[in-house]
């Protein structure tokens, strides 16, 4: 058994084939442990073999593109978890998508509050699954050397959503009349225009899960390489939801403390999640063009930190997830103590609210060591990955209400100095995580090497 642990060659892999009803044997080419060149730091696949660049070439092509564009699409307009673990995601996600995409055209017919409301109420029910279910299917396909920069691809795609949501903002003016509507209606028919044919190629193109999988675009070699990838990470398939699977859930550190770092990330954004900026932008007099175009610059931040968090999460510091995250903490500290102490020279106040961009990319390492920490129970991660998010938007729904209040604005004497708390928050709990990560990967590999 210490033998086979140690042993990171590269092997053949025989499986039966999963689908097509033959029986044949498949034979796949993959490496146990995988090699790392100079080539990785670029991209991880330069360094596989090309059957698994082949896979990774269709899987990137498939699901990262409708993930990225989904989410894209959410921002334009700005927990199913545990069923995705029993019904196909490729008919789920695509038709929560669908009515999404349906109820937000029929914005544009709403004559009172009470019809913005109602719509409004079901469309954040649709739109709910996206973001955690696509993180889910995501950590179900791609190892830990290319897990990251995926996660974070697809995360960035909500930030270049909101940057193009300004522009379409900041365009609807020019759109105002034509054809009888007015130019916030023509945003909404905008969204829907774009939204619903992306929401409709998921039924044909999401693939599902490895064990499940029926993606028209996957071999059976694919197949039986996506399930020998996933054993390899030690990545457990679909399991029944017991007693005694939910008392695991429960009473272990893992879920409590992965909740708590995405409840401190994602609610810990105010500089740009909170329209902070373009209301200073206003209160020095600037047009409304350029409060709509100029926040549009921390999107831009966002996206490009975003991807050198994913890159150096996989390459240089070799998979592991909290480095950018207390980086980001501290630079957010910094941002938020100049905006917190306010009475300082308009150009350092610029510089604050354009690092509070480096604040915002970090959702998709969090959801990436997340699969990684619960990757021995399915159901467990399909249940912490979406109580992430979930219990962070249950945070959003009240804590805006108190620390960000509009009669305080631009000010906010409540909100900066809760990001500065947050932010601390934020590093304090990844040094835990990553603490309790170490004994948790220690207690596995004592348990291996006394069985062996």
């Amino acid at each position: 058994m210490a033998d086979q642990i140690k042993d990171t060659s590269n092997q053949k892999f025989q499986g039966e084939s999963p689908s097509f009803g033959s029986n044949e044997d498949v034979v796949v080419v993959l490496q146990e442990a995988p090699k790392r060149s100079w080539k990785s730091y670029i991209w991880d696949t330069f360094d596989k073999s090309p059957e698994e660049r082949r896979f990774l070439f269709k899987l990137d092509a498939a699901l990262m593109t409708l993930a990225s564009l989904g989410y894209f699409i959410k921002y334009l307009d700005q927990a199913s978890n545990m069923l995705l673990t029993r019904i196909r995601p490729s008919i789920w996600i695509p038709a929560c998508e669908v009515t999404w995409s349906v109820l937000t055209i029929l914005l544009t017919k709403c004559t009172n509050a009470t019809q913005l409301y109602v719509l409004r109420f079901f469309i954040g029910l649709a739109e709910s699954t996206f973001y955690p279910g696509m993180q889910y299917i995501v950590g179900s396909w791609y190892r830990k050397d290319e897990l990251a920069k995926r996660s974070c691809l697809f995360h960035a795609m909500g930030n270049v959503g909101s940057m193009v949501s300004g522009y379409l903002m900041a365009g609807s003016h020019n759109l105002d009349g034509v054809h009888g509507y007015h130019g916030w209606q023509w945003l909404f028919i905008t969204n829907t225009i774009v939204s619903l044919p992306i929401a409709i190629s998921g039924f044909f193109f999401l693939p599902d899960l490895p064990e499940i999988t029926r993606a028209w675009y996957f071999t059976a070699e694919d197949i039986a390489l996506a399930k020998k990838r996933m054993e390899l990470e030690g990545r457990a398939q679909r399991a029944p939801y017991t007693k005694a699977k939910f008392r695991k859930i429960f009473t272990s550190w893992r879920i409590y403390a992965l909740v708590l770092l995405y409840i401190l990330f994602n609610n810990g954004n105010g500089g740009n999640s909170q329209p902070a900026f373009p209301l200073w932008l206003k209160s020095q007099g600037y047009s409304i063009r350029d409060v709509n175009l100029y926040p549009t610059i921390v999107e831009v931040i966002s996206v490009v930190t975003t991807l050198i968090y994913a890159w150096t999460s996989d390459s240089l510091f070799r998979g592991a997830r909290w480095p950018a995250i207390v980086f980001s903490g501290v630079v957010k500290i910094i941002a938020y103590v100049g905006l917190t102490v306010w009475k300082v020279p308009t150009p350092f106040t610029w510089v604050c609210f354009m690092l509070c961009g480096f604040g915002g990319g970090i959702s998709g390492l969090t959801f990436a060591w997340a699969h990684e920490i619960c990757s021995d129970d399915n159901e467990e991660r399909a249940l912490v990955t979406g109580a992430m998010n979930q219990m962070a938007y249950v945070f959003q729904a009240w804590l805006p209400l108190v620390i960000w209040q509009q009669v305080e604005a631009p000010r906010y004497p409540k909100g900066y100095p809760t990001m500065v708390a947050m932010a601390v928050g934020l590093i304090g709990i990844a040094f835990v995580i990553r603490e309790l990560h170490k004994r948790q990967v220690r207690g596995r590999t004592h348990a291996l090497v006394s069985e062996a």
